[in-house]
């Protein structure tokens, strides 16, 4: 196991989000460039004006690199020996991006008018192949090697895209062309994704910050134990609903892990969940935060640009399959517990639901005002600078923490920490975007995956879980998602499948590797918190998320599942799919909720008829309730026999 903790260690190390290296003189810089960063993205969102004339928008691109960007290099260490120190090369790299960020976004109305994507002065092109190769030192830091080596390769793609065969041939560019159309086109390293997180991301970051630093991760814990806690495998639950709800804000696995596991993993451990079931549980639920709404991370956001569809579409198509994942988690952490007669916490360790609520009202007061700006009011830029303001504000008036001048200095320098942490992965991602882009090259590849398939759906659908799962392995949900979603994701469209559906479906199964071996890094990283052995945490995350298997290939092949479609087909699909799943959790832990512990042969007919309901039908659906009926009257004339005497 040694080399699984070794793993631990390189991979956590950018979740850390530089805070060994963000100190003294170090830490003021980066709280005063991020502040100036966040000051000038309000500024464009709500076009204040501030130094009197509007900046145009690849300008402000420019400069949003430059505020963040080169503060990766002060936050994340180009080598293991200088993880507590800033050398006086790292301080370089920071000058140089300031300097040629500010040079472009100078120049940002030639770049537009002149077109010096194609065709730039020789200056400028010295300048676009210095910041080619700082964004992608930038991604090497904080994102690790695996995904550096796929920018890297996509960076000079164009270069030899004429050698190649097939789909993967391309028109081809030199060196000088390559480099001006990185840096300074509109559809790499401030293509889609950085333009994402200036126009939405980091206004929903500020929200998660302030969340945090008013005190609103005490509060939802307390909430969910005092929701959860009495009940039997109590921990286990809270587990499942505190680290689904700071996954959708953080949008970060890892991380998620790392800090809601360091309660929950102990506490599940302490009333009699097996170190490997606890940091399991903890590994499912952190994965699933990137899929729940109202939030979901940074994906959802980018999904909805590609789709260039209002954000809400997506939360609200994300709404079902998310509860699904949940109750599967929830149901099979309660079959564990009744199996194995575990216990809730301790009554003096639970607080009471009255007075949590009094506390803590104004959080879901701001949560309840983000969702009405998102849903209703259909204002995705501004709702979470309002939602913000709400929540600063009412935790002044009426909160128990405090929120002075220390919190806010906190507020400023946790939402730098992970902007800068999100610029420095998507920078590096847009040579992806740019480079198929192009060459052509993400169309053509769709275009063969559908010839491939020939015209059958499900070979398609295969073929795309499969390629999902593999690019999943060591990269970021975001990295993983856009990387599909300009490949993958158009031969499903194309292929007659829902566009939601499908990028839906893509997201779900890159996020699968976080629990699934070999990688498994959500598995890995609970196990070092629940000091159990890795792969068999692995293995027991992938039986607790098996819905997640599952769930993918029922909404994209029945968008009903995604709320598309006549009420009363959604209604129907939505209640079998959910019978469906609590089938499904009684037969994996061996306990269903009347009859008791269930022997393999009953286990095996519940899984035939959580199966049978999952396939849309009305003769399908008849024969998943028989089963299950099956089995309880079977149960029950084996019980009565038992009591008879002979």
């Amino acid at each position: 196991m040694a080399a699984s903790t070794d793993a631990i260690d390189i991979d956590l190390a950018p979740e850390d989000g530089g805070r060994d290296r963000l100190v003294g003189g170090a830490y003021w810089l980066a709280l005063v460039m991020g502040s100036l960063g966040v000051l000038l993205t309000v500024n464009q969102t709500f076009n204040l004006q501030i130094i009197g004339q509007p900046i145009i928008d690849t300008s402000f691109y420019y400069l949003l690199l430059g505020f963040f960007l080169s503060l990766a290099f002060l936050a994340y260490p180009g080598r293991s020996a200088d993880r507590r120190s800033i050398p006086w090369y790292d301080w370089c790299l920071f000058g140089l991006t300031i300097a040629t960020t500010a040079y472009l976004a100078w120049n940002g109305g030639r770049i537009v008018a002149e077109g010096w994507d194609l065709a730039a002065p020789t200056p400028a092109i010295v300048v676009a192949g210095i910041i080619c190769a700082l964004a992608l030192e930038a991604v090497r830091r904080a994102a690790g090697m695996v995904l550096f080596g796929l920018c890297l390769l996509f960076a000079f793609y164009p270069m030899f895209a004429e050698q190649m065969p097939g789909f993967l041939w391309g028109p081809g560019s030199d060196l000088a062309g390559t480099i001006s159309a990185h840096a300074m086109g509109v559809e790499s390293i401030i293509g889609v994704p950085l333009r994402t997180v200036a126009s939405l991301l980091v206004g929903f970051l500020i929200f998660g910050s302030a969340l945090v630093v008013t005190g609103g991760g005490e509060f939802f814990m307390a909430l969910a134990v005092a929701l959860m806690g009495r009940s039997r495998g109590g921990p286990a639950k809270v587990a499942v609903l505190s680290s689904g709800f700071f996954g959708s804000l953080s949008g970060s696995v890892i991380s998620n892990v790392v800090t809601t596991g360091q309660i929950t993993i102990p506490t599940m451990k302490r009333i009699g969940y097996p170190p490997h079931y606890a940091g399991a549980v903890e590994a499912c639920a952190s994965t699933g935060g990137a899929l729940m709404p109202p939030v979901m991370g940074a994906v959802a956001f980018i999904m909805a640009e590609f789709l260039n569809v209002p954000y809400s579409t997506v939360m609200i198509a994300a709404v079902v399959p998310a509860l699904l994942y949940y109750g599967a988690l929830l149901l099979q952490a309660d079959n564990y517990a009744a199996k194995n007669g575990l216990k809730g916490q301790p009554a003096e360790e639970i607080p009471r639901l009255g007075p949590v609520l009094r506390q803590g009202w104004h959080f879901l007061f701001s949560l309840g005002l983000l969702t009405y700006l998102l849903l209703v009011m259909k204002q995705e830029a501004l709702a979470p600078y309002i939602a913000t303001a709400a929540l600063v504000g009412t935790s002044v008036v009426f909160g128990t923490k405090r929120f002075r001048l220390p919190e806010l200095r906190d507020l400023a320098i946790d939402t730098t920490r992970n902007v800068l942490n999100i610029v420095a992965i998507l920078a590096g991602v847009g040579f992806i975007v740019g480079s198929l882009s192009y060459t052509g090259v993400g169309g053509a590849f769709s275009r063969e995956l559908l010839q491939f398939a020939g015209g059958n759906v499900y070979l398609l659908l295969l073929f795309g879980a499969l390629t999902s799962f593999i690019l999943g392995m060591g990269m970021t949900s975001s990295a993983c998602y856009i990387f599909l979603a300009v490949t993958l994701a158009p031969a499903l469209v194309d292929g007659g499948l829902h566009p939601v559906a499908s990028h839906l479906f893509i997201l779900y199964w890159g996020l699968i590797s976080f629990i699934t071996p070999p990688v498994a890094l959500a598995a890995i990283a609970a196990a070092s918190i629940a000091k159990a052995d890795a792969w068999k945490t692995g293995i027991w995350a992938m039986r607790l998320g098996s819905v997640n298997f599952v769930v993918p290939f029922l909404f994209v092949l029945n968008p009903t599942l995604i709320l598309f479609g006549s009420p009363w087909d959604i209604a129907h699909d939505v209640a079998t799919a959910a019978f469906a799943v609590w089938m499904l959790a009684a037969a994996l832990e061996g306990w269903l909720n009347g009859v008791g512990r269930l022997s393999w042969p009953w286990r095996i007919v519940l899984l035939a008829g959580a199966a049978g309901l999952l396939k849309p039908g009305l003769t399908t659906d008849l024969i998943g309730l028989g089963l299950v009926a099956f089995v309880y009257a079977g149960n029950l004339l084996l019980r009565q026999r038992r009591r008879v005497p002979a």
